[in-house]
Formats: structure tokens, sequence, C-alpha cells
């Protein structure tokens, strides 16, 4: 035990993650632009089996599913018309599950999202996708505000390296970037499941 609390704990809030049977699932930019494109993202793989298991579940579970699909400028990354902007094949919507297009990291930004959620009727939210530390970190906060209990699957979402600010010629690697935006999010934002076998029935 370090004896370094997050707000949450320090509040003596109990949160569980969420039940798959109960919440909504959001699919963040599970998108080609980082398998193949310009932003390819390191252990990608593990990570979009992760969000194929999750798929799995909440198809079973009758749980609706949102998806979320980036669209950058024409000839740049996510070009709209482009391949970059298609869905990865294990983490691509079926039929009956929607798809809401975005322009800004957070998800919610000019977008239906949250009317669309809001006819669900659920009040808990579970997130995964790409990248952690920018479009989940900025749709969960988001969503944090608008009052939906969120749970970010860990092992289901995931970034990239980074430059360390101040030293341009230093690199954050993924996984430190990882870590510490999904540490940014269960200190006060989010419930941080480890993978899916960790949520409830």
């Amino acid at each position: 035990m370090t004896g370094v609390m997050t707000l949450l704990e320090m509040a003596g809030a109990r949160r569980q993650p969420a039940a798959v049977s109960q919440a909504g699932v959001i699919i963040v930019d599970a998108q080609k632009e980082y398998d193949s494109g310009g932003l390819p993202l390191p252990d990608l793989a593990p990570r979009t089996t992760e969000i194929a298991k999750l798929l799995a579940l909440a198809r079973a579970c009758a749980t609706p599913v949102i998806h979320i699909r980036h669209l950058g400028k024409p000839g740049g990354l996510f070009d709209p018309q482009g391949e970059g902007s298609a869905f990865i094949a294990e983490a691509a919507p079926i039929s009956g599950e929607t798809v809401v297009e975005k322009q800004l990291p957070n998800a919610f930004a000019g977008t239906g999202l949250q009317a669309l959620i809001r006819r669900l009727g659920r009040d808990e939210l579970i997130f995964a996708g790409f990248m952690t530390h920018m479009c989940i970190s900025s749709s969960v906060r988001a969503a944090f505000d608008l009052g939906y209990a969120c749970t970010v699957i860990a092992s289901a979402t995931g970034t990239r390296p980074l430059p360390r600010v101040g030293d341009p010629e230093a690199v954050l690697d993924a996984e430190t970037v990882h870590q510490a935006a999904l540490a940014g999010l269960a200190d006060r934002f989010a419930t941080v499941a480890t993978d899916v076998a960790a949520l409830p029935d």
C-alpha cells in the first residue's frame, strides 16, 4: 500500500465497473488509421481483440452499442474517403448498431451522442477504443460532466508515444502515456477495469 489515494477514494466512493447488461457501450475510433495508417499504435492487435470480446458480450446481452468514427480533413489523417477512416474489421459495427461521426476529440462535441444516449435510457457507459490520452479521455470527461457513470477498459484502449514536454529529444513510451491517462481518469472521472473479464455480469 503506497498511501496514495484517488480523489474518489478520499471521498469514500466505492465505484465498481459497470455491468454490460446495464450500461451502454461506446467504442471510440476503432479505425484503420491506427492499424495500417499514419498513426499505428503499439500492441494494437491484443487491444482490438479485447474490443471484440466486449462487443460479443454486449451483443449477447442486447446492450446498446455506439461506434464513434473520427473524420479528419480530406487528404489528411482520417480522410473521410480514405482507408484510414474505415473501421478495423474486428471492431466494426454490425446491423442495428449506431455510428456517430465526430470531428473533435470529444465525441459529444458537435454530435448527437448525448441525445442518443438519453433516448437509450442508460446512465452508465463503458468506453473502449483509441487513443487513451486523447479521444477516450476527452469523451469520458465530457460524459462525467453530463452526469454519466463511466467505466474504461484498460486492455481495450491504447495510445502512442509522445515527445516529453521541454525535451523534444526524449520520448514518453506508449505504455507510460496510456497508464498516465488511465490514472488521470481513475482519479475522479471513471472506474478503470483491467480487462473485459473484470466486468461484472
